[in-house]
């Protein structure tokens, strides 16, 4: 065991999961108003709910010995990690007996159990203001389970790492996913496209205005989902080393990259440069470089970035022309910037960097290339099938999307018996209760909803 690399993992770990909270208050702003805490519990119950089902039996599946052609873990090996615990009589009795790599394996369970929480998280977006939290729980649970539970194992299980025998993308395809382009955003970017088909649209999608109540709220998330990254990438090099440290500085400028991209194309577009558009940047950066953080130069980070803040710019508006209802362009973001951010890896990756590939564009020809389209077409396909069947089941069983009345009056009031602001008790008021402010009307009529002018929506 590694002192040193093992401080790094552990608070690479308590970045990830920053990014969860830093999510609530990304999304969170983007809704309306009456939506904000809806949203908000969302990344939260993910949060709850998929720490426990990952000691249960979640790192087992993904992390497990391979009990089938590289598509699943054990998920006895390590149910419930107890067979990890146990520590030496070396350095006072805390040296760790089972090990990935220098880190102790509880380490490694802690550091992926942020990265399981945050995908499902993630999904979520795709279907704000519409969805009952009973069912979503539920959703979160089964889809975790049975999705992404399993493409972990094929893209972060590396051989001899923690079992004898991993997933078929990482030792098979040889496909290069430095820290979750596919398992975590193509993964969740194709489940929240199924999912937003299976609830259908928001009433008035298209027709009313349904800007983001609250921009300050989204900036301040993604400044938190900008920080909490450099845990997510440079966190995956498992060490405080040169990779960590290159990692780190390509994730850094790829963000700031795309969001120029973004904001030249809102500029050239519609004539102002949108706070909302710098804030949808940052995340396209971080998206796109999350694949290829290893494998590309600096400068070829910034190529990687500028395209990715350009397509997902117009990625975004293709839901009004496709007709889908991708609330907060989960789409448009993470699937459109995880297959860029994927496939850029297979044509500008650097043997002169940690991940020791060329790809086309340094003459290394489709080798690569082709590797990386396999990869990120594959889970693209499992997770939007899964998802389809998934949410269709649960919608016909459990009713997922709440009822058009309730969806007026606000998902937080009827849902949760709760408002994000209380508005009232500013004005020593009307006296008729917190809960009426769940409809948009009765906040505007006070003269209290926030509007913006660029917003996507």
């Amino acid at each position: 065991m590694d002192t040193g690399d093992t401080a790094w993992v552990l608070a690479s770990a308590a970045l990830v999961l920053f990014m969860t909270p830093g999510l609530a208050l990304f999304y969170g702003g983007m809704v309306r108003a009456k939506s904000v805490l809806n949203m908000m519990m969302m990344s939260f119950g993910a949060l709850a709910l998929i720490s426990v089902l990952w000691v249960l039996y979640g790192y087992s599946m993904a992390f497990g010995d391979d009990i089938g052609g590289g598509l699943l873990g054990n998920p006895l090996e390590f149910a419930g990690l107890s067979p990890l615990l146990g520590t030496s009589g070396l350095d006072g009795g805390f040296q760790p007996e089972s090990l990935v790599f220098t880190v102790p394996s509880m380490a490694f369970v802690a550091f992926q159990a942020m990265f399981a929480i945050l995908t499902v998280a993630l999904i979520s977006g795709a279907i704000a203001d519409r969805a009952r939290f009973g069912p979503w729980m539920v959703f979160a649970g089964v889809w975790a389970t049975l999705v992404y539970f399993p493409v972990a194992h094929w893209v972060f299980a590396f051989d001899g790492a923690e079992s004898e025998t991993g997933g078929w993308i990482a030792n098979d395809l040889l496909a290069i996913d430095f820290a979750g382009g596919t398992a975590v955003h193509i993964n969740a970017g194709a489940a929240g496209l199924a999912l937003a088909l299976v609830l259908g649209k928001r009433r008035g999608f298209g027709r009313d205005p349904m800007r983001p109540h609250n921009l300050p709220l989204v900036m301040i998330g993604a400044g938190i989902l900008w920080f909490g990254w450099f845990g997510f990438n440079a966190g995956s090099a498992l060490a405080a080393n040169g990779q960590a440290a290159e990692v780190f500085v390509t994730t850094l400028v790829a963000t700031g990259a795309a969001t120029l991209g973004w904001l030249l194309i809102e500029k050239l577009r519609d004539g102002h440069a949108t706070s909302l558009g710098a804030a949808s940047g940052v995340v396209a950066g971080l998206v796109a470089i999350t694949p290829a953080c290893s494998s590309v130069t600096p400068v070829g980070a910034v190529l990687v970035g500028l395209v990715a803040g350009i397509v997902c710019a117009l990625a975004v508006g293709l839901k009004y022309r496709l007709g889908y209802d991708d609330s907060l362009d989960v789409v448009g973001v993470h699937l459109v910037g995880g297959v860029w951010g994927t496939l850029a890896v297979g044509l500008f990756a650097s043997a002169s960097t940690t991940a020791g590939v060329d790809g086309l564009l340094y003459g290394g020809g489709l080798d690569q290339l082709w590797r990386q389209a396999v990869g990120a077409g594959v889970v693209l396909v499992y997770s939007f099938v899964l998802t389809l069947v998934i949410g269709f089941v649960i919608q016909k069983a459990m009713r997922f999307r709440v009822a058009e009345e309730d969806e007026v009056t606000g998902i937080d009031s009827v849902v949760h018996a709760e408002t994000g602001y209380d508005l009232d008790s500013l004005g020593g008021g009307s006296g008729r209760g917190a809960a009426t402010l769940g409809t948009q009307a009765h906040a505007e009529a006070r003269g209290m909803t926030v509007t913006t002018e660029g917003s996507r929506a």
